[in-house]
């Protein structure tokens, strides 16, 4: 018996083998023939799949999206002094067809935008809309609407409007924390006037800073085709959601060249929100002076990375200062997020609550310290700043510098501070070429206090003809540091 059940179940064993074996032969033989086929019908199956990919945010978000033209009232160009005195205005303004002064009259624009709400309100640029004396909302299924400016922002070239009615198309908005380098971008909007227009690319970039657009830049590149009149509408993920607000073209020509830019919709969401429930953009402030760290920089500091932002000088009276930040310190981490450069602690400072307590980590004397700092509203103006010789007078690098007097220091408003002040910059000197300016008080060399031209003649002793020093100047309300690279 015992035997007999021990054959069996070697019998059993055997038969479930072969059957395993069978179908893994079976599986990969389908799979085998699966992949050939695959392989032979792929490039028109994947060419059909995207191309209803792209259709179907096209259905999907273009219904949302609204023409806008706006009318303002101008007065006419005034003759320049030097003609008028010579000519007289009458004869400019024939000979050249310039409008009378007095005249008023009307200039048009365009630009794009997107529904967000069922109740009309509206997404779009402010420089599309500001100053404009009228504007006007055209849907996709071609009604039209007067609309209202419910709020701009210069600051982020985000603005609301909105639109009487409801039951309006809605275009979804997304993450836009979520890209990546790579994903499809697909812009929708008003190109020179032409409605509804579909263009597609990728995204190129993320975090696109210091171009100098609007204060806050952190934007999307894409190579999706932007255009004049683009301004205001949506770039559109795959998904058909919407990840950005199509804001500016690089390119000589005023027209595409595979350079576009989008405002991310996680801040205009900020923005949006604050303007209609506030009626204004609240943002936060943490009262520094903050610079970009250079390898110089760096090297000044003992700092063995150039990611953070360094602390040039910290306002009195300011969240950080009743924190105990202090000048010098280079911020690494704010909220728990990691700091790369001023403009990421600057953007992440403005979207911050007022009033949240938020830890800040510094490094300080080669040290992490970990500071917990409440941060305070900024005011309207208010923004991150980045920023006859005496017989003593002394040369160094292309800067001559004197004793601050009780006299100088009235004229240039530095008070009771101390230092020696720039009295010249050698034209095309290393010194002029990083920004050093006739009026800058030196209050430190290579981190020694300088009071006097005595303190100044000492630490500068110390710095070879070639080797770079780290001074840290005053101007006019602020500090900053600056590296000097001698060699």
């Amino acid at each position: 018996m015992r035997k007999h059940q021990i054959t069996q179940k070697l019998v059993t064993a055997v038969t479930v083998s072969m059957l395993c074996v069978a179908l893994v032969f079976a599986t990969s033989l389908f799979f085998g023939n699966k992949e050939a086929t695959y392989a032979e019908m792929a490039p028109k199956q994947q060419l059909q799949s995207l191309s209803e990919a792209f259709r179907d945010v096209a259905k999907k978000v273009s219904p949302a999206v609204v023409y806008v033209s706006v009318e303002q009232t101008v007065k006419g160009q005034q003759v320049p002094e030097q003609f008028r005195d010579f000519f007289g205005d009458d004869f400019m303004r024939r000979f050249f067809g310039i409008p009378d002064q007095q005249r008023e009259y009307k200039q048009r624009g365009l630009g794009s935008g997107f529904i967000v709400s069922k109740d009309g309100y509206i997404l779009t640029n402010n420089h599309v809309v500001e100053k404009a004396d009228k504007v006007k909302v055209t849907l996709a299924d071609k009604r039209e609407f007067n609309a209202k400016v419910i709020g701009t922002d210069p600051k982020t070239d985000v603005a609301v409007i909105k639109i009487e009615g409801d039951n309006f198309p809605v275009a979804p908005l997304g993450d836009s924390s979520k890209l990546e380098v790579g994903d499809w971008a697909i812009a929708i909007g008003t190109p020179f006037g032409l409605a509804q227009t579909v263009t597609a690319g990728i995204i190129s970039a993320e975090g696109r800073a210091n171009i100098g657009i609007v204060d806050y830049e952190d934007f999307i590149q894409t190579d999706a085709a932007i255009n004049p009149g683009n301004s205001g509408g949506p770039l559109v993920n795959i998904d058909g959601e919407v990840i950005g607000i199509n804001t500016a073209i690089v390119g000589q020509s005023g027209g595409y060249q595979g350079i576009g830019f989008a405002i991310p919709i996680n801040m205009a969401k900020n923005i949006m929100d604050s303007l209609m429930t506030k009626g204004k953009v609240v943002r936060g402030w943490l009262g520094v002076v903050i610079q970009n760290i250079s390898p110089e920089i760096a090297k000044g500091f003992g700092l063995k990375e150039t990611t953070g932002s360094l602390v040039g000088d910290v306002l009195k009276g300011g969240p950080a200062e009743k924190a105990g930040i202090e000048r010098g310190d280079v911020i690494i981490s704010f909220d728990g997020k990691p700091i790369d450069n001023t403009n990421t602690l600057r953007n992440l400072v403005a979207q911050t609550e007022v009033g949240k307590k938020v830890p800040v980590v510094v490094i300080r004397n080669n040290k992490e310290k970990t500071i917990e700092v409440t941060i305070g509203e900024q005011e309207a103006g208010m923004q991150a700043k980045v920023g006859g010789q005496t017989p003593e007078a002394e040369t160094k690098s292309g800067i001559t510098v004197q004793e601050l007097t009780p006299e100088i220091a009235k004229e240039l408003g530095y008070g009771d501070d101390k230092g020696v002040v720039i009295s010249d910059v050698d034209q095309g000197s290393v010194a002029a070429e990083v920004g050093l300016r006739r009026g800058d008080l030196i209050k430190e060399v290579n981190r020694q206090i300088v009071k006097s031209l005595a303190d100044y003649n000492k630490a500068m002793a110390s710095v070879g003809e070639k080797e770079s020093f780290l001074l840290l100047i005053r101007r006019g309300d602020n500090t900053l540091y600056v590296v000097v690279n001698a060699g």
